[in-house]
C-alpha cells in the first residue's frame, strides 16, 4: 500500500496520479486524519485488503501533505554511513548516535523552503521509518513487525544553528520551518523487494549530490528499533530518520551550502521523490 495525505486526508494511492479517500470507502469506519491511521494499523490494513477501492479521484503532486503530519515523536540518527561519518570528520560510533527533528519542522513532499538570514543549510536524504505499533524492549529479529512503512525524508540541517555553543545543538539547527520534508507517501513493506537494501539519493539543480544504499547503514532499521526501545517507547506514527550517506555540502571542498533559486531532488528506491525549492526570507 502506499497511504498518503492528500488536501488533508487519509488516501490509498491506487495507481499514477489515482487514490482513493479512505474514510469515503471505508464508510466512515476510519476517519479523514493521517496521523490517525497507525492507532489502528492492524485493523487498517485488515480492512484494505479487501476493500473496494475502484472509486478514485485524480490528484496533483502538490495537493500531497506531510504523509505521517503529527508524530508524537521524531528520532533521527547522526554517522549512521561510514562515508558520512568519514567527510564529517568523525570516527563511526560505537552505538547510534540520537537527536530529535520537532514536529513543527515537517513538510510535505513538494514544498518552497525559505533559508535562515546568514545560514549555512545542507541536505541529507534519508530513508524514514513510521513505525504501526507500540515498541518497547523489541528484539532486533522482531524489529520489522513493528513498522508500516517507510517513506523519503529531507533532514535539513543548518550548520551554524548545529553548531552553535559549547555542545552542538542538533535538533534546533535541523528543525526551521519546512526542514522535514517527507513523502510522497508511506510504502509498505511488502511493496519493497527487500527494506534493508534501497537505493537513496538527491541532486541539486540537476546534479548528483548522495547517492548510496540502506544496507550500508551502520546500525540497520532493525538494530535502530531494538536499541532505541530499550530506552524509550516508540509509538504509533513515530518516524525514524536514519541517517545519510555521503555527499553533504559540509564535506565538500569548498563547502557548497543552499542558496536561492535552488533546486533539490532527493529519492529512494521504491517509494517515490521529494521536490524543495529554496528561497531568502
Amino acid at each position: 500500500m502506499k497511504i498518503a495525505s492528500i488536501g488533508g486526508r487519509l488516501s490509498l494511492v491506487t495507481g499514477s496520479g489515482v487514490a482513493v479517500d479512505v474514510h469515503k470507502s471505508s464508510g466512515g469506519r476510519f476517519g479523514a486524519d493521517p496521523q490517525s491511521v497507525y492507532e489502528r494499523w492492524d485493523e487498517f490494513t485488515t480492512w484494505a485488503a479487501t476493500a473496494d477501492l475502484s472509486d478514485h479521484v485524480e490528484f496533483a503532486e502538490t495537493d500531497l501533505g506531510a504523509p505521517v503530519p503529527a508524530p508524537r515523536q521524531v528520532f533521527a540518527i547522526g554517522l549512521n554511513y561510514r562515508d558520512h561519518a568519514d567527510e564529517s570528520g568523525f570516527t563511526v560510533p560505537e552505538a547510534p548516535t540520537v537527536f530529535t527533528k520537532f514536529a513543527t519542522s515537517l513538510s510535505g513532499p513538494v514544498s518552497t523552503v525559505t533559508l535562515p538570514d546568514g545560514g549555512n543549510t545542507d541536505w541529507e536524504v534519508e530513508v524514514v521509518v513510521v513505525i504501526g505499533r507500540t515498541a518497547s524492549r523489541v528484539r532486533e529479529s522482531e524489529a520489522w513487525h513493528y513498522v508500516a512503512g517507510l517513506t523519503v525524508g529531507q533532514d535539513l540541517s543548518e550548520r551554524k544553528a548545529q553548531f552553535v555553543g559549547p555542545v552542538p545543538q542538533f535538533s534546533l539547527g535541523k528543525s526551521f520551518p519546512g526542514f522535514s520534508p517527507t513523502g510522497p507517501w508511506v510504502v509498505t513493506l511488502d511493496e519493497l523487494p527487500d527494506p534493508s537494501d534501497l537505493e537513496l539519493g538527491c541532486t541539486l539543480n540537476g546534479e548528483q549530490m548522495q547517492l548510496g544504499r540502506t544496507r550500508d547503514l551502520v546500525f540497520s532499521i532493525p538494530t535502530l528499533i531494538a536499541y532505541l526501545t530499550t530506552i524509550v517507547t516508540l509509538l504509533p506514527g513515530d518516524l525514524i530518520f536514519t541517517g545519510t550517506p555521503s555527499g553533504v555540502g559540509i564535506g565538500r571542498d569548498p563547502k557548497l551550502f543552499l542558496q536561492h533559486g535552488d533546486k533539490l531532488v532527493s529519492w529512494v528506491e521504491g517509494i517515490g521523490t521529494l521536490t524543495q525549492n529554496f528561497v531568502h526570507a
